[in-house]
């Protein structure tokens, strides 16, 4: 099996995470200026094979779109003819930012770590795959 790769996409850092190859496993790859992805994907996809792009959709309380989707729907529409060969779905992000964040103090992290808003996207990215993961196994 090849893997699946979520995007917590930003306008300015963009949180990536991948699943291990049997699609069990989320785990957080790094953070990346969002000016350098397309660089950073097609360079991760000459060593790894992805079947799933997963990119997080933010949705507003009652379900419509958030005003970052501006941002996102370019940028979902050139990594659909960048790698034309690898579908991508959209997966709802609400709260991951707060679930992040969450995390990192429940894992004990040190006020100064947690102001690390890389790896707040990291984290986020993760959460977006763990949720997909979650929701194809029921």
């Amino acid at each position: 099996m090849a893997r699946i790769l979520a995007l917590d996409y930003g306008e300015k850092r963009t949180g990536i995470s991948i699943t291990d190859e049997l699609q069990i496993i989320a785990s957080g790859l790094t953070t990346v200026d969002t000016k350098n992805i397309f660089s950073f994907l097609t360079a991760y996809l000459k060593k790894e094979k992805v079947e799933l792009f997963l990119v997080g959709e933010p949705r507003q309380m009652n379900n419509t779109e958030s005003e970052s989707e501006q941002f996102i729907k370019p940028f979902v529409e050139k990594l659909s003819q960048t790698f034309p060969k690898i579908p991508i779905k959209r997966v709802d992000e609400r709260f991951t930012s707060k679930m992040a964040f969450k995390s990192m103090i429940d894992s004990g992290l040190k006020k100064k770590q947690r102001q690390n808003k890389a790896l707040i996207d990291e984290i986020s990215a993760t959460i977006i795959l763990q949720t997909y993961l979650y929701s194809e196994k029921k």
